[in-house]
């Protein structure tokens, strides 16, 4: 698509799988965000392939070799990191985390590690001046050195099919453990080893989410719960500075972008909200058609996927009279 018009610029079948399977409900084969950089568009669809096209359509790559059962259908996003495509590749059969060349696509490293199924997208940091691969799986959060795999640290937990992504500020990370009762983690990422039981600040399982990914904005933690409850939280303590509930149900992440927070439920429709320590609604808008599918931006403009349209969304520049 052009991003200024929609207009369909090339529609044309570049990348197919033999056979993609079923999905869950809250999942689809385009769950997994492609990445963009420069002139290449990097794909992941779990156990079906990963690849690397042109943007004018031209397959550069593709891998097979990375296989795993991912259940409910692939869910988890790649990530770059210099010339690495990293994915997390947590199935019913077995757990990976693996990196491919950015530029051949094959296979640089793979760090295997026990627990269950998730969902995440792992997240790059850097404490300490050393770079850190944090990657939410079953069982436990566990940070990899970005370049090679080797693990640095982790935290075990009670839980699998993890979706939300790690978020980091105030030197903490955040994760959510999971279904079925999730609890969110706040993380010291500074440590060695296994470090449960030295580095997690603080936790609460108060209205935690099991899908939306949280947001950290200064020193505030935001997130929503999948039944609707928002929640700002003080990000080095915990302590709640308000909670409210918003209408419907919620799957898709938080966004904050030029000083708003954006809430968007299932049925379309966003609240804007301020961030600070009391809840101020600033608005409300409605789309036609549901969504599962965080919202995108480039530029001053939003695009939201739903089941019925493609939208973008952007304040007219005022024209002279």
């Amino acid at each position: 698509f052009d991003l200024g018009s929609g207009k369909i610029l090339r529609d044309i079948e570049v990348f197919q799988v033999e056979s993609p399977g079923s999905v869950h409900s809250k999942n689809s084969h385009a769950s997994p965000s492609p990445v963009l950089e420069g002139e290449r568009v990097y794909v992941h669809f779990g156990d079906n392939g990963t690849a690397c096209l042109s943007s004018a359509g031209k397959v550069l790559w593709r891998n097979n070799e990375l296989k795993y059962a991912h259940g409910h259908g692939p869910a988890g996003s790649p990530v770059l990191y210099k010339n690495l495509l990293i994915v997390s590749c947590d199935g019913t059969d077995v757990q990976y985390v693996a990196a491919l060349d950015k530029q051949t696509g094959k296979l640089r490293w793979k760090t295997d590690r026990q627990g269950r199924m998730a969902y995440s997208t792992p997240l790059v940091i850097r404490v300490g001046g050393q770079d850190q691969l944090v990657s939410t799986g079953g069982d436990a959060v566990v940070a990899y050195n970005p370049a090679d795999g080797e693990e640095i640290w982790r935290v075990r937990y009670d839980g699998y099919s993890e979706v939300p992504r790690p978020v980091y500020g105030e030197g903490l990370v955040f994760v959510s453990s999971g279904y079925d009762s999730p609890v969110l983690y706040a993380i010291r990422p500074d440590g060695r080893g296994d470090v449960t039981e030295t580095h997690v600040a603080w936790t609460t399982n108060k209205a935690a989410p099991l899908n939306p990914s949280p947001l950290v904005v200064g020193k505030d933690l935001y997130m929503v719960s999948d039944g609707g409850v928002a929640s700002c939280l003080d990000a080095k303590t915990g302590e709640q500075r308000w909670q409210k509930r918003l209408p419907g149900k919620y799957s898709t992440s938080l966004l904050e972008a030029d000083g708003r927070i954006y809430f968007t439920n299932e049925a379309g429709l966003t609240t804007v909200v301020k961030p600070g320590e009391e809840f101020e609604s600033l608005a409300e808008n409605q789309l036609d058609g549901r969504t599962q599918a965080s919202m995108a931006v480039a530029g001053r403009a939003f695009f939201f996927r739903t089941d019925t349209h493609l939208y973008r969304i952007e304040e007219r520049k005022a024209t002279m009279p």
